[in-house]
């Protein structure tokens, strides 16, 4: 937000000597983020000039320029070269003569350049520091400014003011406005404050306006109050007052014309946005209402715009005229022909507002404001200044014609507020006397109670919905310097829990493996949910409406990311990443979800019993070399067993093992798939991208893996048992297997080990051959086996009978053979 000091001083004392840092550093005390200073950049002799002649002079490059003799008000003109084309002879235009110094530095001298020596420039808006135009000179009297040869055109144009700008932050819409912002200034400095928007308003009952909302968002209809006044015989060429486009301008906004200048002006003015129609456009009266399937309109941007179904409309009885909230339509725009203007000023729910600006990609001033939420008060007020302003300005006559419409406006809800909550929260000491006066200083309602205030925040503050937040005001508004520069103790025995140590010793051991960590956004994509297959819970209020699931895995999105990185040019990586995902928890659960407008209850948040699961997973993707060709080394591909490595790293640094199985996934290569387990539980997967699925994110071999963090933690204890030492020596044996290719080895691992019974104490699958001596369709599997028996050494004739139980397990279960 941009604040003119001047514009500013309208509504608060400033003082007389305050300076744009003086006024920063007063706002940055109440909260604000200060962010820039603006204007008086310009030093110099900043003229205005009346274009007497110009002859143009086409050069060798093709490029034509004009040399033109300029009046400054000076006993002869001046000659001056310049490259645009957009004036005409007696055009006013702001002339920086030798000596001048634009922002940036940029001093101006006389020059010779094209064959003449060029004393002085003629400037566009981006030079001067007014705007980003560049594509021609300012033409001061189509821009509205009436002025003579030779007059200072700082001053014409405010480039002698300053602006200072702050950040603010989405929960206090409020100081999207000289009036927030004088008000804050106020709180701040204690400098008496004057409210803009305690105007005597006028009425009218003559426009008919409906409210006819049938799809409310989260129970509250999209448009509470909707507020029309007319003013009939305006003059849409009269010039916006020099004053007005100044402030304008220097609160970073551009002077369109008089009608369009007003409501911008009362919006920065107040913070309520305004929308100014062309009566004659209309057709019947207007009516609030949702879109319907397939709805078009025609925005002020001339773009044809599809319609859903959740847009809150402006409509008559022709169809759309409007997103409320967002953008008008073309068919109703004010011209240089209106002579009737009809103003809207109306109060849109804000999250109705947001995703309409966000799904159209129309970012607005108005839609920041709404979205942010504004006074639902101050309708009226802001109608009538608009009228005012047209009345005095554009010569027009304020008509009775207008209309109030209401339905379900938002009331401001009373919190109690127990006078130590303050003092235990902050750690301040806070008298009775500092906290009534903070939150009466930001306009709240403050009655006593026994044990301290029942508060009614004001109605422009729709962020103060409970207790913390006035806590945060009170602290805001007494100052922070209050809060000490001591650094807290923390006590004994606290720090990560089990889960974060293990969690943070994950990511350290696979980065100090060689993969490098990402951390990606929690949202999917319909391609990327397509591409696994498994279904994912929707938003209801998605940041991004391409991206509107939670992700149920982390596979997809690193995929992406290597997609991105090969792209640029990064063709050998290892990525991981530890993140959330969001398992859906069925179809049945409650009806309805609680408001996103504030945080549900303890009671609301138990009753709910749909959520999605969200356990913490490990996920790493490989692709291309793991080692570089170099000069008598081949380059050594990234393959499935780098994958069940590093995730084995990830398990040791949860302080687990798990075993190794065969596996199968629609999207992944078939017989390059294994599932990971401890004990009998699943608690992931290593596996190749089918080359289909690797193809449509232009990539190659892409080896992926993923592991349920928190599944593995629980299972943990059991998988990492201590045992007894030994104190009696273990007897060693192989054994080799020829079973059917397609049967997993892991299979016949188990039948192995339950046949050999209690005395095999480990067993190990070391060899997988294929080729020479076996059929075509067999493999043999070669296992290292070690027995031991707790009381005695064993026998080799022991250890031999337990792994032949074994050998007869595997041939009855699969046909299995011993081979030699």
């Amino acid at each position: 937000m941009r604040i003119p000091l001047d514009w500013l001083a309208d509504y608060v004392e400033v003082p007389a000597d305050a300076t744009p840092e003086s006024v920063l550093e007063a706002l940055v005390n109440v909260g604000l983020e200060d962010e820039a200073i603006h204007g008086g950049d310009v030093r110099g002799p900043l003229t205005v000039g009346r274009v007497l002649e110009f002859v143009g002079e086409p050069q060798k490059n093709g490029k034509i320029i004009r040399w033109v003799q300029v009046d400054v008000g000076e006993a002869e003109p001046r000659g001056i070269v310049c490259g645009a084309d957009n004036f005409e002879v007696d055009d006013l235009v702001a002339v920086a003569l030798p000596g001048t110094v634009l922002p940036g530095g940029f001093e101006i001298s006389a020059r010779k350049t094209y064959g003449h020596v060029s004393d002085g420039m003629m400037a566009s808006s981006r030079e001067v520091g007014l705007g980003s135009d560049h594509d021609g000179i300012m033409r001061l009297n189509e821009m509205g400014y009436d002025a003579a040869p030779g007059d200072d055109a700082k001053a014409l144009l405010g480039l002698d003011k300053v602006a200072v700008e702050v950040a603010v932050t989405p929960d206090r819409g409020y100081a999207l406005s000289m009036r927030g912002i004088a008000r804050e200034f106020s709180n701040s400095t204690g400098a008496a404050f004057t409210d803009p928007a305690l105007i005597e308003t006028g009425s009218g009952s003559g426009y008919t306006v409906t409210l006819a909302d049938d799809a409310p968002v989260r129970g509250r209809v999209g448009c509470s109050r909707f507020i029309t006044r007319s003013v009939r015989g305006i003059d849409a060429l009269a010039p916006t007052p020099a004053w007005m486009s100044q402030r304008l301008t220097l609160a970073g906004m551009r002077s369109i014309s008089i009608a369009v200048d007003v409501t911008n002006y009362v919006m920065l003015e107040l913070g309520q946005p305004l929308h100014a129609y062309d009566a004659d456009q209309l057709t019947g009266g207007i009516t609030v209402r949702r879109a319907r399937a397939g709805e078009t309109i025609t925005t002020l941007d001339d773009s044809e715009r599809k319609l859903s179904t959740e847009d809150l409309l402006i409509t008559d009885e022709s169809g759309p005229i409007g997103i409320a909230g967002v953008m008008g339509g073309a068919t109703t725009e004010v011209t240089d022909q209106t002579q009737n203007v009809l103003i809207e000023s109306a109060w849109f729910e804000p999250v109705t507002i947001g995703r309409s600006s966000r799904r159209h990609r129309l970012p607005s001033e108005a839609s920041k404001r709404y979205a942010r939420g504004i006074d639902p008060t101050i309708q009226e007020a802001a109608a009538e200044r608009a009228v005012q302003l047209l009345v005095e300005f554009a010569g027009g006559t304020a008509d009775a014609l207008g209309g109030i419409a209401e339905i379900d406006v938002p009331e401001t809800v009373a919190i109690s507020l127990d006078r130590q909550k303050a003092p235990a929260i902050m750690g301040i000491a806070y008298t009775d006397a500092e906290q009534r006066q903070a939150l009466e200083a930001i306009g709240a309602d403050v009655a006593d109670t026994e044990s301290g205030w029942l508060v009614t925040p004001p109605a422009w503050r729709p962020d103060l919905t409970g207790p913390e937040q006035l806590v945060e005001e009170v602290a805001r508004i007494v100052g922070f310097d209050r809060i000490e520069s001591l650094l807290p103790v923390p006590p004994a025995g606290r720090g990560y829990t089990q889960s974060q140590r293990i969690r943070r010793e994950v990511e350290r051991q696979l980065a100090a493996a060689g993969a490098t960590q990402v951390l990606l956004a929690p949202f999917m994509s319909r391609a990327q949910i397509d591409m696994t297959g498994e279904p994912a819970a929707e938003l209801s209020n998605a940041l991004d409406n391409e991206r509107r699931w939670l992700r149920t895995g982390l596979t997809a999105g690193l995929v992406e990311a290597l997609a991105r990185n090969v792209a640029r040019g990064l063709t050998d990586a290892a990525i991981y990443e530890v993140g959330t995902v969001f398992l859906p928890s069925g179809e049945h659960g409650t009806a309805e979800l609680p408001s996103a407008a504030q945080r549900p209850d303890a009671a609301t948040l138990e009753q709910l019993d749909n959520l999605p699961k969200q356990p913490k997973h490990v996920g790493i993707a490989l692709t291309g070399a793991r080692t570089p060709k170099q000069p008598g080394q081949p380059a050594a591909a990234y393959d499935l067993a780098d994958a069940i490595d590093l995730l084995r790293v990830a398990a040791r640094a949860a302080g687990a093992e798990f075993g190794v199985r065969q596996g199968q996934r629609s999207w992944t290569h078939p017989g390059r798939t294994a599932e990971l387990t401890v004990g009998e539980a699943v608690v992931g997967y290593a596996a190749e991208l089918l080359p289909a699925v690797a193809k449509e994110h232009a990539l190659q071999t892409v080896i992926v893996g993923e592991i349920d963090l928190d599944l593995l933690e629980q299972l943990r204890r059991a998988s990492l048992a201590p045992g007894e030492i030994a104190a009696v020596p273990a007897a060693t044996q192989d054994l080799s297997l020829t079973v059917a290719s397609e049967i997993p080895a892991g299979d016949v691992l188990a039948v192995v080990r339950e046949g050999a019974g209690g005395l095999l104490e480990s067993i190990t699958l070391v060899d997988d051959y294929r080729g020479a001596g076996l059929a075509e369709n067999e493999k043999s599997l070669t296992f290292a086996l070690r027995f031991r028996a707790a009381d005695r050494t064993l026998k080799a004739e022991e250890a031999s009978a337990a792994k032949l139980a074994g050998v007869a397990a595997a041939e009855a279960r699969f046909g299995a053979t011993l081979r030699a």
